[in-house]
């Protein structure tokens, strides 16, 4: 029997790193009964967080894949990093949901990581609720989250509940259970089941005036998408709660407000609300638009998938998993079925793969849940079997082909030298980073053929020691590991208009060619550069001259600049002229011309160096403001913005990344432990002087 599609919840749980992410997954596994017992995010006992490297270090690094059920309801559940580094996963997550539980901690509120996550929702449309956590924390402040996300995030949240109380049992006022503001109706959490029973009761007196005031204003917000809802309150007729859920979810499924629940993950106070919001307010796959593609043997022709069995097959890989056995594939499923043991065609690589086997899947392990036959629209899954599709790439029916848009990631901005001890390790080593690659699709690796070192290259610090230790640890490798060193880049300062040309006798033949080109500098340092043909007119060249031409110089722009390990760009590269001889003037003269044009170009332009530039989101105790405002100082930091966060401060600052190694540790020692950073890339500008002159510019 078909799968009941309205029942299906596929839903990420996304936010700033330490706000509770994976110990609202645990508790939703608890509550749900997937779990007998939940875990710990410090003992190590967490399910999704089952890499050694993440219990070891208390966070999440890669995203995992749960699914249980929740009344009616089955959710697929995709818990995410919060650390920067590892923005790819969460990327990567979005892509393929269709809702979103956004988390807060109620003490650091709307931070750093909050908005990046909240702007990759924004691009994917994924709908979201938001949950207000940690408000058993001392420092704790519900209402003072719930007004920053909306003018930092540019959202319009709704609060459908509000806090009894905030901070530790100790505190006068602790945190001792929630107000529904749509059933008017208190929510306490059995301390003895850990939250998996719930007790409604009347809301006590001395709070009846404030939920009052709070329900009217949910309300208020509501009037505006339901005239419904407007006529009842005009004639001053109850509203029921059904009406107000059925708003509510309209409102969210069309991203235009987003529900606002609140609790303490820890203590499993606010799960089973959450869990009912999940069902109630997110998008099955039906409340989805249908999938757009491109027909890969037409690229102009756009071509739709609606999430329906009866279309033809289409999924897209969104996670690979190297195994020894046969990589896992990630994918999520937008139309038609799969069935094990079948060929599906990859449009990116015009390549037929296997589907081996099909495998539900559960944390990152396959063997913890067990092998189906099939999987149908809508749902995720793994698949065993292909060997050419990566990460982003498309399968579907080989008889009605389609390619789905692909998933973006950032690029590198960190890299680190390594080397084997010994010739033998040098093809395991290989092998390894091979795998590596395929995983992580912002990791990079790169040999170099005379010094035997490779480079290593990822998102940050942390990223890279993460491969670091896996290397050793789980590969046991025996390998050298050089300091991290800046990616930078080159581009040009100033327009530069140079002629190229091929003037020699090879053997017998005297070759001839002569190209101008035209180098300009882009607005944005940063931005990809361009080849561009602007040769026109009667006395163009031919089109097998030009496309060498410009195939040498789209490869010379790849290639690197006047250093040559260092990519180009903020710069365009036009071809505007060229002169050939009636004999001797082929595609060889040509590509050789475009050489030298391209060579001097690049020198008459003035080569500048340019630094990735990192945005430092810190949130610090007052009393320790000023020795980190003068550190930043000290590492050529530009202070944007300094704002008062009751007893905390925020600060934004800028600050080249060759500047910040080792900064977690400092900021730590600063602040004698007290203050939290998130390092975010945020653009190139021309390096110092001293640092061009030390690589001959």
């Amino acid at each position: 029997m078909a799968r009941d599609l309205k029942s299906l919840r596929n839903i990420g749980i996304i936010a700033h790193i330490d706000a509770g992410k994976t110990t609202v997954t645990e508790r939703m596994l608890y509550v749900s009964g997937a779990k007998h017992k939940p875990g710990g995010v410090d003992e190590g006992t967490t399910e999704t967080d089952d890499d050694p490297e993440e219990q070891e270090r208390g966070i999440t690094i890669y995203s995992a894949c749960v699914t249980f059920r929740w009344n009616d309801v089955v959710i697929n559940l995709l818990d995410t990093p919060g650390h920067v580094d590892f923005t790819a996963e969460v990327e990567r997550c979005l892509r393929v949901l269709d809702g979103a539980v956004v988390v807060f901690s109620g003490r650091e509120g709307v931070e750093a990581q909050s908005e990046t996550v909240w702007h990759q929702a924004d691009k994917y449309e994924v709908p979201r609720i938001v949950f207000i956590n940690k408000l058993d924390r001392e420092g704790a402040d519900f209402y003072r989250v719930l007004e920053e996300i909306g003018p930092r995030l540019n959202a319009t949240p709704v609060a459908i509940q509000i806090p009894v109380g905030t901070g530790p049992a100790h505190m006068p006022d602790p945190f001792v259970g929630v107000i529904d503001l749509i059933e008017m109706k208190m929510i306490r959490f059995s301390e003895q089941t850990a939250g998996k029973e719930v007790i409604y009761e009347p809301i006590p007196a001395h709070l009846q005036d404030d939920a009052a005031m709070w329900r009217e204003s949910m309300l208020e917000t509501l009037y505006t998408l339901s005239n419904e809802m407007m006529e009842l309150a005009l004639e001053e007729k109850p509203i029921p709660p059904e009406l107000i859920r059925k708003v509510l979810r309209e409102g969210t499924l069309s991203r235009t407000i987003q529900p606002v629940l609140c609790g303490s993950a820890l203590h499993g106070m606010g799960i089973q609300p959450l869990l009912d919001a999940v069902a109630a307010y997110l998008p099955c796959p039906l409340d989805r638009p249908p999938v757009r593609g491109v027909d890969p043997r037409d690229r102009t022709k756009t071509i739709e998938r609606k999430p329906s069995p009866r279309e033809p097959f289409c999924a897209l890989v969104f996670k690979i998993i190297p195994a020894k056995t046969g990589d896992l594939y990630w994918i999520r499923v937008y139309s038609g079925v799969l069935k094990a043991n079948s060929r599906v065609l990859c449009p990116n690589k015009d390549k037929k793969e296997n589907i081996a086997q099909l495998w539900q899947i559960h944390a990152t392990k396959k063997e913890r849940q067990g092998q189906i036959e099939q999987v149908e629209c809508g749902d995720i899954a793994c698949a065993i079997g292909p060997r050419h599709a990566v990460t982003g790439d498309t399968l579907c029916d080989p008889k009605a082909p389609i390619e789905l848009p692909t998933i973006e990631f950032a690029q590198t901005v960190i890299s680190m030298a390594i080397e084997p001890e010994n010739t033998a390790e040098r093809k395991k080593l290989a092998e390894v980073l091979a795998m590596l690659e395929r995983q992580d699709p912002t990791f990079d690796a790169l040999e170099n053929p005379e010094s035997g070192q490779t480079l290593i290259s990822g998102m940050g610090e942390l990223h890279l020691d993460v491969i670091k230790h896996r290397l050793v640890r789980d590969f046991n490798l025996n390998v050298k590991f050089y300091k991290p060193r800046v990616n930078y880049r080159e581009t040009i300062r100033r327009e530069a208009r140079v002629v190229g040309q091929c003037n020699r006798q090879v053997g017998a033949n005297q070759l001839f060619a002569r190209v101008e080109l035209q180098f300009e500098p882009l607005d944005d340092p940063s931005a990809d550069p361009i080849v561009l043909d602007r040769f026109f007119g009667e006395n163009t060249l031919p089109n097998e001259l030009k496309d060498a031409v410009m195939e040498e110089l789209r490869s010379r722009v790849a290639g690197g600049g006047m250093i040559g390990s260092f990519p180009l760009s903020g710069l365009r590269v036009s071809l505007v002229g060229g002169e050939m001889a009636e004999v001797g003037s082929d595609a060889v003269a040509f590509r050789i011309a475009a050489n030298d044009a391209f060579d001097k170009g690049l020198q008459a332009g003035e080569p500048t160096l340019l630094e990735p530039i990192m945005r430092l989101d810190i949130v610090t105790p007052d009393e320790y403001v000023g020795d980190i405002v003068g550190d930043l100082q000290q590492r050529r930091a530009i202070i944007e913005s300094t704002e008062s966060r009751g007893v905390m401060t925020g600060i934004v600052a800028y600050a080249p990344l060759k500047e910040l190694f080792g900064y977690s540790s400092a900021i730590r020692s600063l602040s004698q432990g007290r203050a939290a950073c998130s390092m975010t890339p945020h653009g190139y500008q021309p390096a110092p002087e001293e640092d061009a002159a030390s690589f001959g510019m």
